[in-house]
């Protein structure tokens, strides 16, 4: 039987219950809610002729249906987004070793797991937007966020977001911990409104003037520029954007990424899958859908993404930066940053 794009709930199995698979199929647990990716399943299923069961949901929900499900779980691949949730399922146990040659020689080492549990195939940079009007000299690195001459300045998303949670730990691992702390408690002093919203509420944020400075993921402003986004499009031309740290370690990136379920029944068909992720193809369908920078060198980018410019992405090596997730939840919650 073949799954379309459904509720995580509507399809709820008994974890006790052994479902049987055919050979030729590959069942897949997403996070990722792009509607640009059906063409990189059906383009796999054409290539090799393996069906893809597609089961989608929140990656916390996939994360713990996994760890019920356990032995009897029927799924071999997991793919999410941020290192901070790759992670999570790595710790959860959901995930298991991947040996490939494939793997190795494409994907970057620092976007893969130390224990190659996981692999990153999309990069987003996570950098510092400004409203070119009102702010003549931007901050041009992520400590320089934090100076009070930014006070009742910055848009930024809630502590409990993914990828604020991974910035802030990449800044522990380049920084140190006491570094950390003085930037996101500077970080709560310079906010220009409590966090709220996704990434796109915090570029509008600069539209409306609530903020003169904003951080967000690279594609949600590409993805503005490429087509209509409500409450930024319009006004496009008056933001400016910064690179942060091009003078040091460099702008720090989040990823895409996949791994292989811990239980996988239908393992030699995940591996596959996870191999093509790599391929010079299907990183030109996750950098065309969704405005990403794919992990493989040498991989064209969109013509929104091209107008970003080229920037020196952090070569810190992510496996190491996901080891701080927890202490930055925790300096978050001692800031006092909702």
């Amino acid at each position: 039987m073949r799954f379309s794009t459904v509720s995580i709930f509507a399809l709820a199995v008994a974890a006790t219950a052994a479902p049987a698979f055919a050979q030729g199929e590959l069942n897949l647990y997403s996070s990722r809610h792009y509607d640009t990716d059906e063409r990189l399943y059906s383009d796999f299923e054409d290539q090799t002729g393996i069906t893809i069961n597609r089961i989608e949901g929140n990656a916390d929900e996939l994360i713990a249906r996994m760890e019920a499900e356990g032995a009897n779980s029927p799924a071999d691949v997991l793919l999410t987004v941020d290192t901070s949730r790759l992670q999570r399922a790595k710790d959860a146990g959901v995930l298991q070793a991947v040996e490939s040659d494939v793997l190795e020689q494409r994907i970057p080492g620092q976007y893969q797991d130390a224990d190659n549990q996981w692999f990153g195939f999309s990069l987003r940079g996570r950098i510092i937007f400004y409203a070119k009007d009102r702010v003549e000299n931007p901050p041009q690195t992520y400590m320089e966020l934090a100076d009070p001459a930014y006070d009742d300045s910055i848009c930024i998303r809630s502590s409990t977001n993914t990828y604020n949670q991974t910035l802030l730990a990449s800044i522990i691992e380049n920084e140190g911990e006491e570094a950390a702390r003085e930037w996101a408690n500077g970080i709560v002093e310079n906010m220009a409104r409590d966090p709220q919203g996704g990434d796109t509420d915090q570029l509008r944020g600069l539209v409306s003037g609530e903020c003169d400075i904003a951080v967000s993921n690279t594609y949600y402003f590409a993805r503005a520029m490429a087509e209509q986004v409500d409450g930024v499009s319009e006004k496009i031309d008056s933001i400016g954007w910064v690179f942060p740290n091009q003078d040091s370690n460099g702008a720090h990136v989040n990823l895409s990424g996949g791994g292989l379920a811990v239980n996988a029944p239908n393992r030699e068909n995940a591996v596959k899958f996870l191999e093509y992720l790599a391929s010079d193809s299907a990183q030109q369908y996750f950098a065309a859908g969704n405005n990403e920078y794919p992990a493989v060198e040498g991989v064209e980018t969109t013509e929104a993404v091209d107008k970003l410019g080229e920037f020196k992405a952090d070569d810190v090596d992510l496996s190491a930066v996901a080891e701080h997730l927890g202490q930055a939840q925790e300096i978050f919650n001692e800031a006092g940053w909702e």
